[in-house]
C-alpha cells in the first residue's frame, strides 16, 4: 500500500475489520426464508453491530461523528469529525444482492479530507485523500476519458429521469456509484435527496480521480442533490438534467 496518513489508516482498518460482521450476516441471510425473525430487523441489527465497530476503531481519534444509525456525536476536538454510513446499498443486502458497502470520510473546518469505501464481498477498496489522488486495491484510478453522452453509462435513482435518453443503470448504492465513477466503471452519476453520509467518501475519492462534482455543503445532512462526472462530459450533463 502506498504511503497513506495515520486517519485514512484507522480508516481502512475499521473497514477491514467491521467488514467480517457484514460478510457473516451476508451469508446467514438464506436462513430468513424460514426465520420468524424479521428481515428488516435482521439488517437493523447488521447496520448497528457494525456502526458499533466502526465507532470503537474511529474512536482512537477523539474526533466528533456523524453516523447513519446514532446520529451526531459531539466530542471535544468538533473542528474533526467522521462520517459514517455502515451499510449503504441496505435493500441490495436485504435481498441477497452482493452490492453494498461500507462509506467512511474524514472532515476537518469543514473540508473532506480523507474517503474510504470497502465492497466486503468483492473485496474491493476505494480510497483517497486530499491532494494525493485516489486509488482501488492499492492501484491509481482515474475517471473516464469519454466525450460523448451516447457512448457513456450513467448510474441514479431514476427519480425524476424519466424522459432523458440516455443509458442508465440503478445500483441501488450511492456511494458504490461514485466510486465506480471515480474508477471509469460508470462515466456518470446524478441523483436527488442524498444524505451526508451517503456521498461524503464518494465526493473526495472521485474529485482525486479527476472527476468534477456539483458542490456540496458539508453542514447540511440531508437532502443532496448532485451531479458526477468526468470534467469532460459534466457541462453536456449538467446540460441534459437542466430541469433535474
Amino acid at each position: 500500500m502506498k504511503s497513506i496518513s495515520p486517519n485514512l489508516n484507522i480508516m481502512i482498518k475499521a473497514c477491514e475489520k467491521a467488514s467480517k460482521i457484514l460478510i457473516r450476516d451476508f451469508g446467514e441471510l438464506e436462513n430468513l426464508q424460514v426465520s420468524k425473525k424479521g428481515p428488516k430487523d435482521f439488517v437493523t441489527n447488521a447496520d448497528k453491530k457494525v456502526e458499533q465497530v466502526l465507532i470503537k476503531e474511529l474512536s482512537k481519534k477523539k474526533y466528533s461523528i456523524i453516523s447513519e444509525e446514532v446520529g451526531t456525536i459531539i466530542k471535544e476536538n468538533n473542528n474533526n469529525f467522521w462520517i459514517i454510513d455502515p451499510i449503504d446499498g441496505t435493500i441490495n443486502f436485504l435481498h441477497g444482492i452482493p452490492h453494498f458497502c461500507i462509506s467512511l470520510a474524514f472532515v476537518s473546518n469543514n473540508e473532506i479530507i480523507s474517503g474510504v469505501i470497502f465492497d466486503p464481498i468483492k473485496n474491493e477498496m476505494f480510497y483517497g485523500e486530499k491532494n494525493s489522488g485516489a486509488f482501488f486495491n492499492n492501484q491509481r484510478i482515474r475517471v473516464s476519458k469519454k466525450n460523448n453522452l451516447d457512448d457513456c453509462l450513467f448510474a441514479s435513482n431514476l427519480a425524476g429521469v424519466k424522459d432523458i435518453d440516455i443509458n442508465l443503470r440503478v445500483s441501488g448504492s450511492a456511494a458504490l456509484d461514485l466510486a465506480y465513477v471515480a474508477s471509469g466503471r460508470l462515466d456518470g452519476f446524478f441523483q436527488r435527496k442524498l444524505n451526508i453520509w451517503d456521498i461524503a467518501a464518494g465526493v473526495l475519492i472521485l474529485a482525486e480521480a479527476g472527476g468534477k462534482i456539483s458542490p456540496i455543503n458539508i453542514k447540511k445532512i440531508k437532502n443532496h442533490s448532485i451531479v458526477a462526472s468526468s470534467e469532460i462530459i459534466y457541462k453536456d450533463l449538467s446540460n441534459l438534467l437542466a430541469n433535474f
